[in-house]
């Protein structure tokens, strides 16, 4: 009989089939993960002669048509003077165990897979099992023991695949449509436009090769379906098992569901599901993430199973409110619905931390799923300074004084942890010069230990009623978050500490008499690259992935990594570029304000819609003050502070096409408004940039510059100049969409004539500029 292949690992097979109950609070973090492995290694450091740690077990269980190859990794396998053996689980916890404590079912349940395979294979009559919990922190421990025979586990591995046999069914059926609809699958318009065949052809072939890929593939080529198209065929030819589309920002995100839709209107029927953030996917307004005040939390395992089951039977493209329709017809947490569908899909759409942050990433995708899934990283400048970001950590002194004095009586430990952390940050102000600053290659070497500590006490509090009586005055006194908020916050700088080496540097700086610590990443790309070497093929592109050499270099690609560089396939009649020799650095910014008004005027006297950039908000609102003052016939629109996204929606939609009279709406350049937008035809006719898009001077900024420098790099550039050029090609980037578009750039900055400057402009631009 030929049967189809079900591979799982031992843990994947209980967790689905044994889990239950409702979901716990959301505290545990990757160090509790580190701390639980570390307790392992600690337990198996005591066997004795004889035993075996880490032991690969494999074994086949046939049930109809399907073939299930479940394999794994037995913590401990124990041979007593007899020759009898034991197979231990050893599982750590945060609370204290005891005598009472009887194992929770999965637990028990993964154990009793290894005994079963143990068993099989060497023909044992009877197996004997040991359950050990032990506690994070302490170390302190207690065993659970169980005898079963050989035939009491054999009818408990059939039943545990019987449990997993429905949705094991369901997924061979749908990729056996899947497949088929893969196979005859055309490209979903009438023809290629100009270099989107060779971009497809390319990213094709490093996923066939299993090779990275870096684009620089300019606005108009159609980036999210050259990429999607190719990536969907090879999965269709085994050539990948998962595709995972990752965006730094909702609207490319929106683009990549509209990409799959289409296909799906052609015929591809394949799972792929949209991630949101938690704070959006949430049902609730109000109330904790916790069993008892989330109805959604309650009893979520108990009807997880059917829910993804329902949902992956009926759906392909799962969409936000895909996810909240059947969360609320199952009545589970949309956003852990989400994650854990995803897992099934063979397509996720979601913000680069899902791969690249070690915080949120994530951990239950088996490493040999990985070796066969291709990452596509749209806007992929962006990883630069998100990457930047996911691995710098912070504190401050604030929390820790705030939680010693709230815990002090209900908590006397906590208190104590919070209190020596408050203590050091005292010491840390005192070490800092008389600027109130400080910079050091290392990071503190008594911190680690006392974050620890802090951190194993926070833990266990979170467990308590105490902390939810606490929390609220302990956040109205320290104005900066809750015990949970610095536990999350404690446990980022631990993970730094692991990763801490010369591409980091420590600084503190004194701020409104609070201490800010933060270990700052200054070079990402190893991180970056560590995170991504274990999938299949990265493709990372952009519209400005420009200078190529910059990015490849601070993203980590290797040697071997491809390169590609297409041209735009608009004409050079649809740009009129121009640039306005004003001086718009800081201190002639005042001086600027009217001859930019009166070019803005300028630019507007043909009827259409334009868009201004502004390198800050405060220029922004000057120039905006001048110019309406001055021209107050001219119909304006302003990019408001922290605008909510129905402000940003009717922002967009005044632009629209036939308007009697001109609109200009003035924006900040590297803002909402100046990356991934989409406004075509006659919705924009032109577009300013004011400046060469430089971050604003600072201390971070500086460190990255002398950094570089001592890299035998420019240092200047690399800290400046090219993260500001990309804004600045990014905003000129919204004019023109299509075929049909056409309009002005004006660049207004007498630094776009140095060639420094200029040679960093896209060739479309720089190569038929005008001076004005």
């Amino acid at each position: 009989m030929e049967y189809t292949e079900i591979a799982l690992s031992v843990r994947a097979l209980v967790e689905y089939a044994y889990s239950s109950g409702s979901l716990e609070p959301g505290f545990r973090s990757g160090a509790a993960m580190a701390e639980g492995t570390r307790i392992h290694q600690q337990i198996q450091k005591q066997y004795k002669e004889g035993d075996r740690k880490e032991v690969y077990l494999r074994t086949e269980i046939p049930r109809g048509g399907l073939l299930f190859i479940i394999d794994g990794r037995c913590d401990g396998l124990l041979a007593d003077e007899a020759g009898n053996l034991t197979v231990e689980e050893i599982k750590s916890i945060a609370g204290p165990p005891d005598a009472s404590m009887e194992g929770r079912e999965v637990h028990w349940a993964q154990a009793f897979m290894y005994a079963y395979i143990l068993s099989n294979d060497l023909e044992l009559p009877a197996v004997k099992i040991k359950l050990t919990y032990v506690q994070r922190g302490s170390a302190e421990q207690y065993s659970l023991y169980k005898d079963m025979t050989r035939s009491e586990l054999a009818a408990f591995a059939e039943e545990t695949v019987a449990r997993y046999a429905p949705y094991a069914e369901m997924m061979a059926r749908y990729k056996v449509r899947r497949d088929e609809s893969i196979r005859q699958l055309g490209f979903p318009f009438p023809a290629y436009r100009q270099g989107q065949r060779h971009f497809a052809a390319a990213v094709y072939t490093s996923i066939a090769e299993g090779a990275n890929l870096y684009a620089q593939a300019p606005t108009g080529i159609g980036k999210t379906m050259s990429t999607l198209f190719p990536a969907v065929k090879a999965l269709g030819e085994g050539k990948a098992a998962g595709i995972f589309y990752l965006t730094a920002k909702t609207v490319t995100r929106i683009a990549a569901q509209e990409a799959m839709g289409l296909l799906g209107s052609r015929g591809l029927q394949l799972h792929a599901i949209a991630l949101t953030a938690k704070e959006k996917a949430c049902f609730r307004e109000e109330g904790g993430c916790t069993p008892g005040s989330c109805p959604y939390a309650e009893g979520y395992y108990d009807r997880i199973n059917g829910a993804v089951l329902d949902m992956l039977e009926h759906e392909t493209l799962i969409t936000r409110e895909t996810i909240a329709g059947y969360a609320r017809r199952h009545e589970v947490c949309p956003f852990e619905f989400s994650l854990d569908a995803a897992y099934a899909c063979d397509v996720v759409i979601c913000d680069y931390n899902y791969i690249y942050d070690p915080r949120i990433s994530l951990k239950r995708m088996p490493e040999e799923q990985k070796k066969r899934t291709v990452l596509l990283v749209d806007e992929a400048h962006n990883l630069v300074d998100r990457g930047r970001e996911m691995y710098s950590a912070s504190l401050t002194k604030a929390p820790f004084l705030a939680l010693q004095r709230q815990y002090k009586t209900l908590n006397p430990g906590l208190a104590a942890a919070a209190k020596a952390v408050n203590a050091f940050f005292i010491a840390l102000r005192k070490s800092c010069s008389d600027k109130g600053a400080g910079e050091w290659a290392e990071y503190p070497e008594a911190l680690p230990e006392l974050l620890l500590d802090f951190s194993t006490e926070a833990e266990l509090e979170l467990m308590n009623a105490s902390a939810a009586i606490a929390a609220p005055a302990a956040e109205e006194e320290a104005g900066a978050g809750s015990l949970l908020d610095t536990f999350f916050e404690v446990q980022g700088m631990l993970r730094t500490f692991k990763t801490y080496d010369e591409r980091y540097i420590t600084y503190a700086e004194v701020r409104s008499g609070d201490v800010y610590l933060k270990l700052f990443n200054l070079d990402p790309s190893y991180l970056l690259q560590q995170m991504a070497k274990s999938f299949r093929s990265q493709i990372m592109f952009s519209a400005t992935l420009s200078p190529l050499a910059y990015y490849r270099d601070m993203t980590g690609a290797g040697e071997d990594d491809y390169s590609l560089s297409l041209d735009s396939p608009f004409h050079q009649e649809q740009w009129q570029v121009s640039v306005l020799p004003v001086s718009t650095r800081y201190h002639d910014r005042e001086a600027s304000l009217h001859p930019l008004s009166d070019a803005l005027k300028g630019m507007v006297s043909r009827r259409g819609n334009y868009l201004v950039f502004f390198p800050s908000y405060l220029y922004l609102k000057n120039v905006y003050e001048v110019f309406t003052e001055k021209y107050p016939e001219v119909r304006t629109l302003l990019q408001g502070s922290g605008m909510s996204e129905i402000e940003r929606e009717d922002f967009l939609a005044a632009f629209h096409p036939g308007s009697p009279d001109s609109l200009l709406g003035f924006a900040v350049l590297g803002g909402i408004f100046s990356e991934g937008v989409d406004l075509p035809g006659d919705r924009l006719n032109g577009v300013m940039v004011v400046g060469v898009g430089l971050p604003q001077v600072g201390l971070e900024r500086n460190l990255l510059r002398s950094y570089f420098q001592s890299q035998g790099k420019n240092g200047f550039d690399y800290a400046y100049v090219y993260p500001g050029m990309c804004k600045v090609q990014q905003a000129g980037g919204r004019l023109i969409r299509s075929e049909q578009d056409s309009g002005v750039i004006v660049l207004a900055d007498d630094r776009f004539l140095q060639a420094s400057y200029r040679q960093l402009l896209p060739a479309e631009w720089r190569d038929y500029i005008v001076v004005t």
